[in-house]
């Protein structure tokens, strides 16, 4: 058994590390449930179990009750070595550094130092008066215990923290906010004063600009009249006073203009002042509130030490949350390793839901009714980003009157461009006791194209980093935020309104986004701010291929890791793309795609559908597209996705498809003239989909591509019950009603036979359409006949070649 496996002292059994309590101060261990009193079987932890003080030997565990005691001041060695440990000065403020994934436990060079000692006698006790000399090599025993009660305090959900009202009172917290808030209030008052002043000033430069323009009208006017008033007429003069009168109009009308367009860029100016005033402030702010945290959770902290001391137990509070943020570095282990489903924040997904169904006046009353039961920083950092990411700004309406520094200010201010989802969320943080950071750099945002340089301010953002679960996580709030989906619930009957057709999701990816799949979209300014072991620079984030959530959500990666943005054909126009899924989701996955010329929405070529010129087919776990660009220039490749079930699609339900990521297709030298594919039903070619959500296995044909003669069978095995096959076959510059009598079929027992007959050479396209026998909407009537997959046939008789999809 190695280092990572341990048998219950109790059952015998091998603990994982998931059902895993220990190793306790004997470096014994158990399993969750068998960690009772061994008397009356009550249930116990790590803060309430007690060994036998009588016999060192005894190993077992037991509740207060039923605790074998040993006189007054007896300790034994153990008991002795782990005290001292604990009392061994904090040298720096880096907490949970060691901490890996899945229950492997790691040693830094301390712990490696002190492994041998595990393994040698000891020959006396220590002197506890010797531990600071001795820090941090002292009591390898009690060191490795501490480190394996961190790596347990990983797997059971980073039970860093206590909740806040144990440790901080509402009234003292609402007494710092109250004092920000007028702080806060002035800087607004600042900002009003400063936009009237700039305000007056640039009218009153418009008004002395305008006064000086019309003098000059005027004197004009005045000249002219002068010069011709001896031999002017009536109507040449009306005419010269009608022309002054559309100059004074006009010369007011660009005057206007002009004061519009600067009270604008005046406007845009202060703004980006004012935001960053802001920043600073709740910067500064956000410093105070976490010192104020911070402090009372260490008054709490040494009052509970305190009295583990003097009770005689130990206490779980060993890895603190760090008083002060500790520097940038990439986290040691993965997203999926603090939670696998977002559904295992249900409840607390549901607090934060009915908590944004009021409106709270403080954040101090928001952030405790959002957190009040949470005790890990996971948990609390959850609960702000689903308050942010529920809230619908769409539909919001805000009182105009309402103040900007409360929570209903600020969303507001969001709504409107005045505020950001970064800064609150940050703002929020600090309130809860959480480190957070705001984060500038490039994203790959709304109207970004593969291919795109990064060259000015156009794709500018800003998002936000965490310090939860022992490291700096990155979290997007804004595109974490709810957004409008189409719902696969048909509207009730007899509803006249869009609601019930309509729902909104969040995106969970966006929360505690693993810096690896993170850099595919957004590229920080600060380069240590990448979170990577090996960071990349601005000209790599460009070449990195396109990429939205949906893609990391179905666990979609490229098998071949020199894909790109952008990709260029060979000289017959072709280039290919390739994305790989994993097994569990390869059953399941349909994938479709869109090819467009680049910068343009125009998807067809000579009245022939770009989408013809591509050949999407699934070998294995992959799929692969192949782009035959009809003609030399730049072509736009978007790939869509969805997960359904057979089931699903059997009943013929329409499927929203996502997009899931994006390709600059370039053909400059064009030498071989591609044909369109015919015109067959969209999707993937070859029989893999008939065996993925049908059931139909093929027997004779297993690939997407078949060169056969005049005349071919093809044979499928049906491993469930599938009724009224039907065939139909598509040729380029033929009708389709032309070939309706080249295919037939027949079906014996569960074997599928497919009959084609064709009376020229060429290629063709074939579809199959079937569905399920019995299946029945709930209305009654049978489900349409379904899509289940289709072959590309090149039909000869004189070995004559085609072209190669």
């Amino acid at each position: 058994m190695n280092r990572y496996e341990n048998s219950c002292l109790r059952c015998g059994q091998t603990v994982y590390q998931v059902d895993k309590v220990g190793p306790l101060k004997d470096f014994t261990f158990f399993h969750q449930g068998c960690f009772k009193c061994l008397i009356c079987g009550t249930k116990l932890t790590l803060r309430t179990y007690y060994n036998n003080q009588q016999d060192q030997d005894d190993k077992e565990v037991y509740c207060q009750s039923h605790m074998p005691k040993t006189g007054p001041g007896h300790l034994d060695g153990m008991s002795v070595g782990i005290k001292a440990a604990l009392s061994v000065p904090k040298t720096n403020h880096l907490v949970n550094d060691q901490i890996r994934g899945f229950g492997k436990g790691t040693f830094d060079a301390d712990a490696l130092g002190i492994k041998s000692a595990l393994s040698s006698p000891r020959t006396h006790e220590p002197d506890i008066r010797s531990v600071h000399h001795m820090a941090p090599r002292f009591d390898a025993s009690a060191l490795h215990i501490t480190h394996a009660l961190n790596a347990t305090k990983v797997q059971r959900g980073y039970q860093y923290e206590r909740r806040i009202d144990d440790y901080l009172d509402k009234e003292t917290q609402t007494k710092l906010e109250m004092r920000h808030r007028a702080e806060e209030d002035a800087l607004y008052r600042q900002f009003a004063k400063k936009r009237q002043e700039e305000e007056v000033h640039i009218t009153e430069q418009i008004q002395e600009e305008w006064e000086k323009e019309l003098e000059k009208l005027t004197s004009r006017f005045n000249y002219e009249i002068k010069m011709k008033k001896r031999r002017i007429s009536n109507d040449e003069e009306k005419a010269l006073t009608f022309r002054h009168q559309r100059d004074k109009e006009d010369l007011e009308k660009n005057m206007t203009i002009k004061l519009d367009r600067k009270k604008e860029s005046l406007t845009r100016k202060l703004l980006e002042q004012e935001r960053a005033a802001t920043a600073d402030l709740v910067e500064k702010h956000s410093k105070e509130m976490l010192n104020l945290i911070n402090e009372k959770r260490t008054e709490y902290m040494v009052m509970s030490q305190n009295l583990n001391d003097r009770e005689g137990y130990l206490s779980e509070e060993l890895v603190p949350y760090p008083t002060h943020p500790p520097p940038p570095s990439p986290p040691l282990i993965s997203k999926i390793e603090i939670y696998s489903d977002p559904s295992v924040f249900m409840e607390l997904d549901q607090v934060a839901i009915n908590v944004a169904q009021s409106d709270q006046q403080t954040f101090t009353d928001l952030v405790r009714q959002l957190i009040g039961s949470c005790i890990t920083d996971v948990e609390k950092a959850r609960a702000i980003f689903r308050w942010i990411t529920v809230k619908n700004l769409n539909t919001m309406t805000f009182d105009d009157n309402v103040n900007a520094d409360t929570p209903m200010g600020i969303l507001r201010g969001i709504k409107h461009g005045t505020e950001s989802y970064h800064v609150l969320f940050k703002r929020l943080c600090s309130y809860a006791g959480l480190h957070c950071v705001v984060i500038k750099g490039y994203s790959k945002s709304a109207g970004y194209q593969p291919g795109v340089k990064f060259e000015d301010n156009r794709f500018r953002n800003s998002w936000n980093a965490v310090y939860v679960a022992g490291a700096w996580r990155f979290v997007q709030c804004n595109w974490g935020a709810r957004h409008l989906v189409n719902a696969k619930e048909v509207p009730k009957p007899g509803s006249r309104g869009k609601s019930d057709s309509l729902r909104y999701e969040y995106d969970d990816h966006y929360f505690l986004t693993d810096p690896k799949e993170f850099i595919y979209e957004f590229f920080p300014l600060q380069q240590e701010w990448q979170l990577l072991k090996v960071s990349i620079s601005l000209a790599e984030f460009e070449e990195l291929p396109f990429v939205r959530s949906l893609f990391f959500r179905y666990g979609l990666y490229f098998p071949d890791e020199s894909t790109k943005a952008v990709l260029s054909t060979d000289s017959t126009g072709a280039a290919t793309v390739r994305i790989s899924m994993p097994s569990r989701m390869s059953s399941s996955l349909i994938f479709h795609y869109n090819l467009k010329f680049y910068d343009t929405d125009v998807d067809a070529y000579e009245a022939v559908s770009l989408k013809r010129f591509v050949m999407q087919s699934v070998v294995g776990n992959a799929v692969a597209f192949r782009v035959h660009a009809p003609a030399s220039g730049q072509l736009l490749l978007d790939i869509f996705a969805n997960a359904v079930t057979p089931r699903e699609y059997l009943t013929g339900e329409p499927m929203k498809f996502k997009s899931v990521c994006k390709f600059k297709i370039v053909c400059d030298d064009l030498r071989t003239v591609m044909v369109p594919l015919p015109d067959c039903a969209s999707g993937e070619w070859g029989p893999m989909k008939a065996t993925r959500l049908f059931g139909l296995v093929p027997i004779t044909h297993e690939d997407a591509l078949i060169f056969a003669p005049r005349e071919l069978e093809i044979q499928f095995r049906m491993s469930r019950p599938l009724t009224d096959f039907m065939a139909t076959l598509h040729k380029n510059g033929v009708e389709e009603k032309r070939l309706t009598k080249n295919a037939t079929q027949s079906v014996v027992g569960d074997l599928v036979t497919f009959h084609l007959n064709f009376t020229e050479d060429g290629q063709y396209g074939m579809d199959i359409y079937t569905r399920e026998m019995n299946g029945e909407l709930d209305n009654g009537d049978k489900h349409l006949l379904t899509h289940c997959c289709k072959y590309l046939i090149n039909v000869y008789s004189n070995n004559k070649p085609f072209q190669d999809y």
